[in-house]
């Protein structure tokens, strides 16, 4: 459950933070001379959800993709499609938290849903498993029952949006959040895909780079 009580920013860390920080600043000066910053978050979009997703083996190409931005109702390839519901996620969930400044379990559930294209919501059945691909070895088991998900979720999304739950630099929170999110692995598809899509946003509301 979080908050976690153990101290998570050690100097290692916080080193790395820290350049994490320099960089975001170089990006956000780059971003901020585009003239259109739209063509710029739309190629990072579609770069994001191809990369993403090939994590997963859902490989397309970029010229798919961007004939599929043109083209959509085109659309041919079963991995072209999946990757491009990836895009919309993306989009979708950034545009619910700038909007409404939290990401809720409703948003969580809503983004799964234009993601994977069905209702499927929070796992309701035993017997998911994360194994090792290439010896079948189970590697990690995550709650199995529904109440317990539930429950873990609702913990979750309340670390997310009470900013007085915890003064973890935003970027170290990001990364316990993302850590808690796929422990939890509360959908039957889609959890790996699902992080970005609501959480980068959300972390970096009130995130100013450091320069």
């Amino acid at each position: 459950m979080l908050p976690l009580q153990q101290e998570l920013e050690s100097r290692a860390v916080l080193k790395a933070v820290a350049a994490a920080h320099r960089r975001l600043a170089e990006l956000k000066g780059v971003a901020g001379s585009i003239p259109n910053e739209t063509i710029l978050i739309s190629t990072l979009t579609l770069q994001e959800a191809k990369d993403s997703s090939a994590i997963e083996n859902i490989i397309t190409t970029h010229d798919e993709l961007f004939r599929a931005e043109l083209l959509i109702d085109q659309l041919t390839s079963p991995t072209a499609k999946e990757v491009q519901n990836y895009a919309f996620a993306l989009r979708h969930g950034f545009e619910l938290v700038r909007d409404s400044k939290i990401l809720s379990e409703a948003y969580i559930i809503e983004i799964q849903e234009v993601l994977e294209q069905n209702r499927a919501g929070y796992r309701k059945l035993p017997g998911t498993e994360l194994k090792n691909v290439q010896t079948g070895k189970t590697v990690y088991t995550p709650p199995q029952d529904y109440d317990s998900i539930k429950t873990l979720m609702n913990n979750l999304a309340q670390f997310i949006n009470d900013d007085s739950l915890s003064d973890l630099d935003p970027l170290v929170k990001l990364a316990i959040i993302h850590h808690q999110f796929e422990s939890i692995h509360p959908f039957y598809d889609g959890n790996g895909r699902v992080t970005l899509p609501g959480l980068g946003p959300v972390i970096s509301r009130d995130f100013r780079p450091r320069g």
